[in-house]
């Protein structure tokens, strides 16, 4: 039979009445004649409860057993869903990570995928089971050890899974309807997407959207899984949600698919460093050991051999930042005379692959920044993003403004 991968985020799950009305949800594809593999996260909030809890107990807590804590919250949702579908005399079995097995790193809390053997599923399958409820989120290591994934582990599970078994589709459920042109709570003139590019699903999930979680766009990119996102409120329709799929499944678009923004964004430059061969990888090495995520890049024109390098990084990773280049410094490593930190900026960007083949959208976004008197600190661009740091207060307001200047409002 063909196979459906169906995954539920915490709130399509979030009480005993929801879950309900996600098993119905599956009854519905089982009764179209697929067999489903069901990805399901924690209840709303339950997640958080966990790491409260290991928190109150354990401080410096070891990861192996925090794994073993915050993954349960995985393993009843998978178990009620379970029991439900078989109340409805469909035949489903729940699945944790390790009974698959979803084969993982050992980096407790921020493991990878090895392996999905499909042995075991596709077994039960043949028995006649119709639908496999598997605890997201988790995995197992080498050393038998329960692991996790990270936040919005379960997208990645989900959009792993279809890869594994072939998957026909991999429908995500979630709390909107659909991937829009930007934040609709933003910008009320925001248009739900009938389709989008992985690239540009991948940058928007990069740059702050929050619809899908950016590893599990990147595997759907790198194995071609077509993902549709679509709300678990709504009534189901063939046509319902937000597919994202190959670029050649689109047939026109947009110079501009949709415009992101990150708010929690911070600009540090490190004034007077030695302009010279290796200046770059002296800073950011320890940043990167340190884990600080950096993101805009900009170095000034060099004068008397001395130059400015700015950069951005997210706000909670400041002090990190901060610490790093001191211990640097210290080594000798490099030379600066003061280090500039603006903790009141915020990331705004436009994506589009029709940007391949339009030309004039920078020239287009800056003229409708500068209509509204917002100054531009950084600039980035790749082949289908511009990007740009500007004072926070500004960010809702640019939004607006770019989508408009775009006409993210109307289809193409």
């Amino acid at each position: 039979m063909p196979l459906l991968v169906m995954k539920f985020g915490g709130t399509s799950v979030a009480n005993i009445d929801r879950i309900h009305r996600a098993a119905k949800r599956v009854a519905l594809e089982v009764a179209k004649g697929y067999d489903v593999i069901v990805i399901v996260s924690a209840m709303s909030g339950k997640t958080n409860e966990l790491v409260g809890w290991v928190g109150e107990t354990s401080p410096l807590y070891d990861a192996r057993e925090y794994d073993a804590v915050v993954s349960s919250g995985e393993n009843v949702t998978a178990g009620l869903m379970a029991l439900r579908l078989q109340e409805m005399d469909i035949p489903a079995r729940s699945w944790q990570g390790w009974q698959v097995p979803i084969l993982t790193t050992s980096a407790h809390s921020a493991a990878r995928f090895i392996d999905i053997p499909r042995a075991n599923i596709d077994q039960k399958f043949a028995e006649g089971f119709r639908v496999a409820v598997v605890a997201g989120f988790q995995g197992v290591s080498a050393e038998g050890r329960i692991t996790t994934l990270g936040r919005g582990g379960s997208d990645t599970t989900a959009v792993a899974f279809a890869a594994a078994f072939g998957a026909e589709r991999c429908d995500i459920y979630t709390d909107v309807d659909g991937v829009y042109t930007t934040d609709p709570r933003i910008c009320d003139r925001a248009r739900k997407l009938d389709r989008i590019a992985f690239e540009e699903m991948l940058e928007l999930a990069s740059l702050g959207a929050k619809v899908l979680q950016t590893r599990s766009v990147e595997l759907a990119m790198r194995y071609k899984v077509r993902l549709r996102v679509l709300s678990s409120f709504e009534e189901p329709s063939d046509t319902a949600g937000t597919l994202v799929c190959g670029e050649e499944e689109i047939m026109e678009s947009n110079a501009v698919a949709g415009v992101a923004f990150s708010r929690d964004e911070a600009k540090m430059t490190l004034i007077s460093v030695a302009d010279r061969p290796g200046i770059a990888a002296a800073i950011f090495g320890p940043l990167a050991e340190a884990g600080v995520n950096v993101d805009m890049i900009v170095q000034n024109i060099s004068e008397d051999g001395r130059t400015d390098m700015t950069f951005s990084c997210p706000n909670d990773q400041v002090l990190r930042a901060e610490k790093a280049i001191a211990e640097a410094k210290a080594r000798g490593d490099f030379n600066f005379s003061d280090l500039v930190t603006d903790l009141a900026v915020a990331k705004v960007s436009v994506v589009g692959i029709g940007m391949r083949s339009h030309a004039g959208v920078a020239a287009q976004m800056f003229k409708a920044l500068s209509a509204e008197g917002i100054n531009i600190k950084v600039i980035t661009t790749s082949e289908i993003k511009i990007s740009v740091l500007i004072d926070r207060k500004y960010m809702e307001l640019a939004v607006q403004a770019l989508h408009d200047i775009f006409g993210l409002d109307k289809a193409a």
